[in-house]
């Protein structure tokens, strides 16, 4: 699995414990982001902090991108260019930090049995985006914080003025701080009956049903009701599960969609999206478990394919990748599949020809054009570095924060010759990656190289005024 550029890879990971709740905007304002991850896979990104593990794949992006175009465009969002970004969590949680970004984790996709349950999920959280859930809580937290200093403060005073021997003074000073912390708890819980009453009218207005969001959170209280049994509804950041999935089954139930299914194509795309997380995600023996021999449905064919590849011999990956292309010959992410079992078993330029099918045939190419220049750096030739070059600068021009992109467009410009033009890619790829200090070294060299004042001393430049060790805090 790598952070961008390829589709998934093969890596072994410790799958985290499987959680029940939805985080959300206003969760995430005061709980710190999961970083527990191989630092391999940490992403750089200037709007996306690093430490975050994510995984990056065309297919699985181009799903997602289908799943909330609809709701993003009913709640008014569709101008601000929502990205799903998918983290590499096998617990089930989905999340909004920003305007730009929905965050959902790897286990959810993987849970979810329908396209409706993500849905759901999707148009929950742009409810959050849309209600300005994120700014109010800031201005919540702000406003409490200001409660809580003079709280204290009268709490000391009270104290003082009784000579700090009468009563509790420790309890004059905590007692304030826990009536304003439930108060936010309070505020954290009206957002999220607000988001699920908004989800519900984008499901309804965007022509779609509302069960899946529905029985998602049906399924999570259910899980959740032996925890939150003894619980105090005062101090739960969520309603009580109980409670909730009571008042969204009463205006889920009244939406006019609620009976409508996802179309049989739509729900096979959703299935070749789990089976390709588990092929790639599981252990060999767990993905047999899982998709059985006897199971020859083209959802179990594509996990036994992908773990095949990993974990057995390419020969035989080779030969259950062209039955899959077999049966959907303009499925572009076959193609892909191929021509990375290929270049990941060491035959880069066997990678060529499935990897420009692919690209002829994806809606949104990018991630493939990246892979398809690593097969063509791989041949060391000057006249596979023009290619490569020319496919980066395409792929770049969509994917501007790529390291492995810039990484990639270094080794083409170094193939041809051009020094100048790979440190400062070198430097823009150590940059993105957050090591402030290599991108700063690369591009004072990449300066010395370029005439002064020319585009790409300008560039080597910023990254040299703009990079600190260990910081990456921007696209230069």
């Amino acid at each position: 699995m790598t952070v961008e550029a390829r589709p998934i890879r093969a890596r072994r990971w410790a799958p985290a414990a499987h959680t029940v709740a939805v985080l959300t905007a206003v969760a995430v304002a005061v709980a710190p982001l999961p970083v527990s991850t191989p630092k391999a896979h940490a992403q750089a990104q200037s709007t996306i902090p690093r430490g975050i593990p994510l995984i990056r794949d065309a297919e699985i992006e181009q799903l997602l991108r289908e799943y909330t175009q609809p709701i993003l465009r009913i709640a008014g969002l569709a101008q601000q260019q929502v990205q799903v970004v998918i983290i590499q969590d096998r617990s089930f949680n989905a999340f909004v930090m920003d305007g730009r970004h929905i965050f959902v984790n790897a286990g959810a996709l993987m849970d979810a049995k329908t396209p409706n349950e993500i849905i759901g999920v999707m148009a929950h959280e742009t409810g959050h985006m849309a209600g300005g859930h994120l700014s109010k809580m800031r201005q919540q937290m702000a406003t409490l914080q200001t409660a809580s200093i003079i709280a204290m403060l009268l709490g000391i005073g009270a104290a003082v003025a009784a000579g700090g021997n009468a009563g509790n003074p420790a309890a004059a000073v905590l007692g304030p701080q826990e009536t304003i912390r439930r108060s936010l708890l309070s505020y954290v819980r009206a957002q999220e009956e607000q988001a699920d009453r908004a989800g519900v009218k984008y499901l309804a207005a965007s022509g779609q049903s509302a069960k899946g969001m529905y029985d998602t959170f049906k399924r999570m209280s259910d899980e959740a009701l032996f925890a939150a049994r003894n619980a105090d509804p005062y101090l739960q950041s969520h309603p009580l599960p109980a409670e909730r999935v009571r008042a969204l089954e009463e205006i889920a139930r009244n939406s006019p969609n609620w009976d409508k299914k996802d179309s049989a194509e739509l729900q096979m795309r959703h299935d070749l999206m789990r089976a390709k997380l588990f092929g790639f995600l599981d252990r060999g023996d767990a993905v047999a478990r899982r998709y059985p021999i006897n199971d020859q449905s083209l959802p179990a064919k594509y996990a036994r394919a992908i773990a095949t590849f990993r974990h057995a011999d390419l020969r035989a990956a080779i030969s259950q990748i062209d039955a899959l292309i077999a049966a959907q010959p303009n499925n572009p992410y076959f193609h892909e599949l191929k021509g990375q079992a290929y270049l990941e078993g060491g035959k880069p330029d066997e990678a060529i020809a499935p990897l420009h099918r692919a690209i002829q045939l994806a809606p949104k190419p990018a991630l493939i054009q990246v892979m398809l220049a690593q097969a063509l750096n791989a041949q060391n030739n000057p006249k596979s570095a023009e290619e490569a070059v020319t496919l980066l600068r395409t792929a770049l021009a969509q994917e501007p924060e790529s390291a492995d992109g810039y990484a990639q467009l270094a080794v083409s410009y170094g193939r041809k010759g051009d020094l100048a033009q790979a440190d400062l890619a070198s430097a823009t790829a150590a940059f993105m990656r957050g090591d402030g200090s290599t991108a700063r070294q690369l591009a004072a060299r990449a300066k010395t190289r370029f005439p002064i004042g020319s585009p790409g001393w300008v560039k080597a430049d910023d990254i040299v005024a703009t990079a600190r060790p260990n910081q990456g805090a921007g696209r230069p």
